[in-house]
């Protein structure tokens, strides 16, 4: 089993390390780090991740996962990224993002007619690109498999983990990373946080997804 993460600068690493930490304990799996250059890719919070290959030299994968973050506007107009993703996609078994990894999706076409979701500020982006927006944790539509927003991308591993290997397995790594959420707070998604808040977030995001919705619309 080939899994791959297509990873770039200022992507957020919980998109990707989540995931990661699932999917790296699948009996028999190889996960590769596929990024333009070898170079050290610098997250949106300054973590550093080393990718172990470049796209020119990434294998065919069964498993394509694109990450999300704050700067994935740049993305969705580089044909290079684009490229390499419709390759990749076009012959994996799962087809998969967390986060605002489902908009690059959507700008190399990979989404199209597929029920998909996204971060809760980006997911209504997605119909640009001829998607469904759903909300949920985790959507899956055939073979596209999309997590929500950051955390999500724990229970995204898990789903794909029980549908590629079966359930037993999912449930062991589950209690062996011992995933037990017990939030401190109920307020990770808007429909239960306290309008306050959602108020807050949403005045402090609002720059950015102005950006966001522009890039999207000119990719689209």
């Amino acid at each position: 089993m080939e899994i791959g993460f297509y990873l770039y600068p200022g992507m957020t690493q919980l998109d990707f390390t989540g995931p990661y930490e699932v999917l790296a304990h699948v009996p028999g799996a190889r996960v590769h780090l596929a990024a333009k250059s070898l170079d050290p890719i610098e997250s949106d919070s300054g973590l550093r991740i080393l990718p172990t290959v470049t796209l020119a030299d990434c294998p065919q994968l069964d498993v394509l996962c694109v990450p999300g973050g704050p700067h994935v506007d740049a993305l969705l107009k580089d044909e290079e990224t684009l490229e390499f993703l419709r390759r990749q996609g076009a012959h994996a078994k799962y087809v998969t993002s967390v986060c605002t990894g489902s908009l690059i999706l959507g700008a190399a076409g990979l989404l199209k007619g597929y029920k998909a979701t996204s971060h809760w500020t980006s997911v209504d982006m997605l119909k640009a690109f001829g998607a469904i927006p759903t909300a949920g944790r985790v959507v899956r539509d055939r073979n596209r498999f999309t997590g929500g927003g950051v955390t999500a991308g724990i229970d995204f591993a898990l789903t794909l983990v029980a549908e590629m290997v079966g359930e037993k397995t999912a449930k062991m790594i589950q209690l062996a990373t011992e995933y037990n959420p017990a939030p401190p707070f109920e307020g990770g998604h808007p429909d239960v946080a306290e309008p306050e808040i959602v108020a807050a977030v949403s005045a402090v995001m609002q720059e950015r997804l102005d950006k966001r919705r522009a890039a999207v619309g000119a990719a689209a």
